[in-house]
């Protein structure tokens, strides 16, 4: 059986599906891997290094798609690509079927057998295929280090003949995995470091790990079966928003990180609210391209407001493309191993397992 990926549109997508480290591992299950050329050389991947443990590049897409029984990406292909899509081919990346909604079931009606990655389940079994989890943690990681380089004040406590500089002071909007990775790197840094999260369960957790947990009065525990944050109702919507206007005015930065899956991501800091943080207070909206948790984040773009810079990167993992790419490719072969029936060497579509079920579109 044939595994092939090829590039991504590299101005939007800087990671990769298939390193050299796990292209050796499926070729030791028997699988042969073909590329597009030059695929990993942005990341410093060179063809030799693929070539060497027997990976073939093809210099055509169109053939290496039609050549492929099982295709890896990191999105769905644009339309003059997927249409060489073929019936019977498995296709596996993070499709977004939200958005994606048309385009997947003009596939679905081709037969494509697609599955999309963020749906995974939350269980034991699904850890070492969870992309939502490998990738939210570097982007928690990254949007500390990106707000901090913009901020122009130290970041720890420093205690001088001059005088005392005080810690900046972080607050952390959605203590989910990004936002855990967030808090963990802000405490490393010395910065002062305060969260808010629906889900009450996070508290211990921002705790663990130095955080001060915001808790908005009468809270009740807004958690999914899967471990995912639910809608809020609008009383605790009202309660929220006067805890973190009070919060705001005292903090330097804002890390935001709270989604919930398939909608567009809840507006959290209103415009009003932004009026009385400090000038030079620095917001990273990580939930921009769902539509963002702060009134004014655009898309790639840094919005000043009263001397605030509320920044929404697109994709905050294209500045940490080797990192991000080696993770999602461990993630994926996880899955095509537990998709492969090793014994018969083809593909075994079991919809009586959670992982299969709850990722496959229909």
């Amino acid at each position: 059986m044939i595994v092939g990926s090829v590039s991504e549109n590299r101005n939007l997508e800087k990671r990769i599906s298939i390193t050299p480290e796990i292209a050796k591992k499926y070729i030791n299950l028997g699988f042969e891997v073909q590329l597009s050329e030059n695929y990993g050389k942005h990341l410093g991947f060179e063809e030799k290094e693929y070539s060497e443990i027997g990976v073939k590049f093809i210099n055509d897409d169109k053939k290496l798609i039609e050549n492929a029984d099982i295709i890896i990406q990191i999105s769905l292909l644009d339309e003059d690509k997927s249409s060489h899509l073929k019936p019977n081919q498995t296709f596996v990346g993070v499709l977004n079927p939200y958005e994606n909604k048309n385009k997947l079931e003009e596939l679905v009606k081709k037969k494509v057998n697609l599955f999309s990655l963020e749906l995974l389940p939350r269980i034991t079994r699904a850890q070492s295929m969870d992309i939502l989890s490998s990738q939210a943690n570097l982007a928690g990681y990254k949007a500390v280090v990106e707000s901090f380089s913009i901020f122009e004040k130290a970041i720890p406590m420093m205690m001088t003949a001059a005088g005392t500089i005080p810690a900046a002071k972080v607050l952390v909007v959605g203590a989910g995995v990004a936002g855990l990775q967030a808090i963990a790197t802000a405490k490393r840094m010395g910065a002062i470091v305060f969260a808010t999260d629906v889900r009450l369960s996070s508290k211990e957790q921002v705790e663990s790990l130095g955080g001060k947990f915001l808790i908005v009065e009468g809270a009740e525990n807004l958690e999914t079966e899967g471990g995912y944050a639910k809608e809020t109702s609008e009383e605790f919507k009202k309660k929220q928003e006067g805890l973190l206007t009070e919060t705001l005015k005292k903090v330097d930065i804002v890390i935001c990180t709270a989604l919930i899956p398939g909608k567009k991501a809840p507006l959290i800091i209103k415009e009003n609210m932004l009026e009385n943080m400090k000038s030079g207070s620095i917001i990273y909206d990580l939930a921009a391209i769902q539509g963002g948790n702060v009134a004014l984040t655009k898309v790639d773009k840094i919005i000043e407001k009263n001397g605030v810079k509320i920044i929404g990167e697109r994709n905050i993992l294209n500045k940490l493309p080797a990192s991000s790419s080696s993770l999602y490719a461990k993630n994926v072969f996880n899955f095509i191993l537990n998709l492969y029936d090793k014994e018969n060497k083809k593909i075994n579509i079991n919809l009586e397992d959670e992982i299969i079920a709850k990722t496959i579109i229909k």
